[in-house]
């Protein structure tokens, strides 16, 4: 199986020149849409191996208890490649052959978390989230694309505590989140969507960017080619047994160029990028590129 075999990356574009709004944006997802297999498939997988074998507890952080959680993670994950993509995924007994790879796994292996192995299965990021009467914990994840956060300092912790850096999360979302992941029914997959625009196209970005570090020129000239648009597509599926929720978050990272150049993009993003409260232009990290971003999409729009 080749590479041209696989669909193109799609592009999201999660974003209107509306006023603001802090809200979950949740919107339902059919079974077929849940876990996106495209052009990147290679060149991610390849990334993903690499910084679980050399990387491994930045990237993979489990909890006492989740166990059977993340097995049935793995479980799912692999009948959903199996009857989802038959021609790449193909399963006997305990073993699972991904011919995209060429790779072959044991999904039983003792020396291998299962939850690790479903991260090597697919290009998206797994947390394992446990709702509680009080709050929900993040219990497990494996995450090579976290965006500007450390695992390790948010495993274990309560969403509320997990988001204290996001502006108006606490105020706004976080009780709405908490009661979504208690009331998440079987067999529903819900997604939303999260974007930035960052001056690094890298996947793996576990830090903030220094306030005191010089940041690279970007001009209204260049503001095309050395910005990124980034974007998270993020899902939730309940795991029916163990009863944690799955969230799922896959990572594009693409030149701001490429994404203006699409009809109405650079006036929506424009208005977008004007509609954020400072609070969260400085958390997305735009202030030091704000005026010549300005700059850029109002004279491509």
């Amino acid at each position: 199986m080749t590479m041209a075999s696989l669909p193109d990356e799609a592009v999201h574009l999660p974003f209107d020149d509306g006023p603001f709004r802090m809200a979950m944006g949740l919107v339902a997802c059919p079974e077929d849409d849940w876990l996106e297999i495209d052009a990147r498939y290679h060149e991610e997988m390849a990334e993903r191996r690499d910084l679980l074998a050399a990387r491994h507890a930045e990237v993979f952080a489990a909890c006492p208890g989740s166990e059977p959680a993340r097995v049935e993670v793995l479980e799912v994950v692999a009948a959903h490649l199996v009857r989802r993509y038959p021609a790449w995924f193909m399963r006997e007994c305990d073993t699972l052959h991904n011919a995209l790879t060429g790779e072959t796994w044991t999904l039983t292996a003792p020396h291998c978390d299962p939850l690790a192995l479903a991260g090597l299965l697919v290009q998206e990021d797994l947390c394992l989230i446990r709702p509680g009467a009080d709050a929900a914990v993040l219990e497990a994840a494996v995450v090579c694309a976290p965006s500007r956060w450390r695992l390790a300092e948010k495993i274990g912790r309560p969403l509320m505590a997990v988001h204290a850096p996001v502006p108006f999360y606490g105020d706004r979302l976080g009780s709405p989140v908490d009661r979504f992941m208690r009331q998440l029914k079987p067999g529903r997959i819900a997604v939303r969507m999260n974007w930035s625009i960052v001056d690094d196209p890298a996947l793996f970005q576990p830090h903030a960017p220094s306030r005191h570090e010089a940041c690279s020129p970007i001009t209204s000239s260049n503001a095309g080619e050395t910005l990124h648009f980034r974007m998270e597509r993020q899902g939730f599926r309940l795991m029916e047994r163990s009863g944690s929720v799955l969230f799922t978050i896959r990572v594009h990272s693409y030149p701001l160029a490429r994404v203006v150049r699409l009809p109405g993009v650079a006036a929506r993003l424009a208005g977008a990028v004007r509609a954020l409260p400072p609070e969260m232009s400085a958390y997305k990290a735009l202030v030091p590129f704000l005026d010549p971003l300005h700059a850029y999409l109002a004279a491509v729009a």
